[in-house]
């Protein structure tokens, strides 16, 4: 018996195109991630970043990830990447972002938590990837969302103030209605301990 293979549609070039030249714009998009529909910024431009935090009405304090294309940039980011996250990185079977504890450089300094922290994922997914490639900086992603308000799990579920505050929306996925959840994050410290934030 032959198994049908879900196809994913391939996205439109002229659309990455856009919301790359958006991003180095230091412009902030909506996007489909690995995970969720994000909101993303060159996470190098302060501007922007500070841009998302007032967006989503959220604190400074509670920092951003970033997404990266390649295992080799996080390396740029975290001074002294633990042995234990490349196996995390290429044994998850679902997305996970790396939360390191100390380290952090290279990106916008609102984005870097206590301590030097910084919350990173390695997205595979096909856009989101593509994106960071292009763009060649790590891109913010967080929740298409107010602060504290329900996290919206397909791109009908994200309310107009958030819609409108962007400069521009990515087109691919917005019919998409496969069943979508957050990362799974872990927490690791410099030494390689090991502790989950979220399931």
């Amino acid at each position: 018996m032959k198994i049908k293979e879900t196809i994913q549609p391939s996205y439109d070039k002229a659309d990455l195109e856009e919301a790359v030249a958006t991003l180095r714009r230091g412009g902030i998009i909506l996007y489909p991630t690995d995970t969720v529909w994000g909101i993303g910024c060159d996470a190098t431009n302060e501007e922007a970043v500070r841009r998302i935090y007032a967006l989503k009405r959220r604190e400074d304090s509670k920092s951003m990830l970033v997404l990266v294309a390649e295992t080799h940039e996080v390396e740029r980011l975290i001074s002294d990447v633990p042995e234990v996250a490349y196996d995390l990185m290429e044994l998850a079977v679902r997305p996970i972002t790396i939360v390191y504890t100390s380290g952090a450089s290279g990106v916008a300094p609102s984005l870097i938590g206590e301590g030097g922290s910084l919350g990173i994922r390695q997205t595979r997914e096909a856009f989101s990837s593509a994106l960071c490639r292009q763009l060649r900086h790590p891109i913010v992603s967080t929740s298409a969302n107010i602060s504290g308000e329900p996290t919206p799990l397909l791109f009908s579920g994200i309310s107009e103030e958030i819609r409108s505050g962007v400069d521009y929306i990515v087109r691919y996925r917005q019919e998409d209605t496969t069943p979508r959840e957050p990362s799974q994050i872990i927490q690791l410290g410099a030494g390689g301990e090991v502790k989950v934030l979220r399931p």
